[in-house]
Order: C-alpha cells, then structure tokens, then sequence
C-alpha cells in the first residue's frame, strides 16, 4: 500500500520499517535493530545486531536463536528509541507473544504480530469494526475459557492503526469452544488406549505443542515428547506455565506402557522411525493432527491420519473482528493469510483499509512446513463446521 510521509510503519525489502525509529518489526532480512513480536521462526530470525523483545519470550528466543544481543522488555514497560515510545503487550499467540505499540508525534500504531483471540462462544455478531465497545455477546467469564493456557492473554490496545494478521481471515473459520477440543483429544486418546493402542499427536513443537500437552489428561497414560518439543517445555516451566510430567521416548524403561500413552511431536514424525516405535505388538499407533487447517473438508485425509482437532494458536474470523474493533482504530494494514478477504469487509465497515506484503507464515523448525492456506484448493468447511 502507498506510504504517507507520517506513517509510523512502512514496507521495506527487510521487512516492516519504522522510519521515525529506525527500526524493524519482525524482519525476514538481517538489520541493525529488530523488535520481534514472538520466537517462531518465520517473525524471529538469525543475523540481526540488536533485538528487543518480551522478558517472558527470552528463554525460547535465545534457544532458539542462540548467543544474540537482547534487550528483554516486560509487558507494559515502555522504552524510547529516537523519540519513539514502544511498548510490548500480550498477544496471546504463544510463550512471550506481544503487539507492538509505537506512539511518536501524537500518533499511536499497533502492529500486532500473531495473536489469538477466539469468537467460541459468542451468541451474536462480533460487531462492526468501528465499534470498540464490541464484544460479540461473550462477557468476560466466557472469553477468559478460551484464552490460550500457556501464555498471557490478548490485551486489547487502543490506536490510531492497527496492523493486523489475518492467517485464518475467512468466515468459515470459527472456534468451537477449546474446552470441547480437549474433551475430544482425551477420549480419543482414552479409546485407544483401552484397545490397547497407543495415540500419536502431531502439532507445532514450539506453542501448540504446549498448548496441547495443557489439555491433556494425565490419569489416562503416560505423555511422551519428541526431542523438539520438550526442550521447549523447559522453557515454558522455567516462565512459570504449568505442563504435565513429560518423558522422551529414549527415557521409557517399560515398552509395554506405550500401549496407554500418548505421544506429542511436531509433524515432521509422521512415518518416521521415532513415530513406528510406538507400534507395540503389532498393533500401530492411532494418528491425529491439531492444526485450525483441519476445519478445511478433506484435511484429515489429505495428512493421512486417523483423526483431526480443529485447535489454532491464532484468531478465528470472529476473533480477529472482535480484536480489531476494541482497538479503536480508524485505519487498518492487513498482513499475512487472507488479506483481500479483510481489506474488502473493512472497508465495508467504513474504515480506512490497506495491506503490507510480508514474508510471514507458522514454521516448525522441524518439519520445514509453513502454516498458511492451502495453494490451488477450494476453502470448504467441514460439514460439521458453520459458515457464515
């Protein structure tokens, strides 16, 4: 979209540029100075000389990312750099997460970063996006249900802007409530193991990974964890974030207890030697997939596996609407998912609307795999999904 000379952010060929500041938000290119919304590898990368980022994300940044120069920032907290204020707020997407706050010369802009806000539970619309007062009939009780369990909440923050993601910006997507999820995930995991079978849980090792294993019933079996994903449990215990005991596969004295226990990894296991070592006299482990993608028809078949939980650490169409609008913003920059999709309803709600092109999308480091929309397919729902 075309710059105006007061703009706070702009597009650069490196990435999202704060010209007053002169600094990056979530670069893809190696610069001087990076803000980083949160530690998945497509919004935080190696090769940059300076990066600030939340207290609470330190841990898995520099895990990640290794020996790096790091001003850590607590939420709230503000610091200024060439007359910019910035200041981190929670962005409810995984361990550390945050919206970035920028305010220089009266003017405030927010660029959000992922973030995950649910609509489940709503009993009418999310409201219009000029609407700050809207909260789409959940009171308060209801949204704190749906709040991702492994990191701060989504903290709604007022702004003349709003840069916004928009990974699953399309109607058809909509929560059912996270509580049902888990619900489905223990009995399936139950089932299997009273027949004797273990269950293999495939999810993004760095936040869904966590997510899930926070839903898990640990009276069923035993949790056993890829070697991606329990380094990353570390470092969530270390922030204070409550898991189950976890035990690598490595670390299993009985073989035969496998036949109750389920095991969580990132997708990339599917087919492996790591995944067949759960096959336990002769009978092989029950396969699923927790990705907001299994709400697409034929997505469980398309992964090949037995079952699919319909669970995203982003937010849903009423849960990016719901988001925007308690912003308060007059103009909103679409980012990375279904941009023209949200450009066209804001702009139908009367605000000023634009995109950036970025180069953002969910990486698991492990499986190389980039969580974005399906190329060369058709959006349907699943039959037991409502559209819009």
């Amino acid at each position: 979209m075309t710059a105006t000379p007061s703009d706070l952010v702009i597009e650069r060929p490196a990435g999202l540029y704060c010209p007053a500041g002169d600094f990056y938000i979530d670069p893809w290119r190696p610069v001087d100075r990076a803000v980083i919304t949160h530690a998945h590898a497509d919004h935080a990368r190696t090769g940059h000389a300076h990066y600030l980022a939340t207290a609470r994300s330190e841990g898995v940044l520099r895990a990640r990312l290794g020996a790096i120069t790091l001003q850590p920032l607590a939420y709230g907290e503000v610091v200024v750099h060439r007359g910019v204020r910035i200041s981190l707020h929670p962005a409810g997407h995984v361990l550390g997460s945050a919206q970035v706050r920028l305010e220089h010369a009266g003017r405030v802009w927010v660029a959000s970063g992922d973030y995950f806000v649910s609509g489940a539970g709503a009993t009418g619309d999310a409201g219009s996006a000029g609407d700050s007062s809207a909260a789409g009939g959940v009171d308060g009780e209801a949204r704190a249900l749906e709040d991702n369990l492994t990191c701060d909440p989504f903290e709604a923050v007022r702004c003349d802007c709003f840069i916004t993601e928009s990974t699953f910006g399309l109607p058809i997507y909509r929560w059912r409530p996270q509580r049902e999820v888990y619900a489905d995930i223990n009995a399936w995991w139950s089932a299997n193991a009273d027949a004797g079978r273990a269950s293999l849980l495939m999810g993004y090792s760095f936040g869904k990974a966590q997510r899930l294993l926070a839903g898990l019933d640990e009276s069923i079996g035993p949790i056993v964890v890829h070697s991606a994903v329990e380094p990353l449990n570390r470092a969530y215990r270390a922030a204070g974030i409550r898991l189950p005991a976890t035990t690598l596969l490595g670390d299993v004295a009985d073989k035969s207890s496998l036949r109750r226990a389920i095991a969580v990894g990132p997708p990339s296991v599917q087919g492996s030697s790591w995944a067949k070592a759960f096959t336990v006299d002769g009978a092989e482990a029950s396969e699923a997939f927790a990705s907001g993608w299994m709400q697409l028809r034929g997505a469980r078949r398309r992964r090949a596996v037995d079952r699919g939980f319909v669970l995203s650490d982003h937010a849903d169409w009423p849960g990016l609407q719901r988001a925007i609008a308690a912003t308060g913003a007059e103009r909103v920059i679409v980012t990375h998912g279904y941009e023209a999709v949200m450009v066209r309803w804001l702009e139908q709600q009367g605000l000023q609307a634009g995109a950036f092109r970025t180069e953002y999308g969910d990486r698991d480091e492990a499986s190389g795999e980039i969580e974005s929309a399906p190329s060369g397919q058709t959006i349907e729902p699943r039959a037991d999904v409502p559209a819009d």
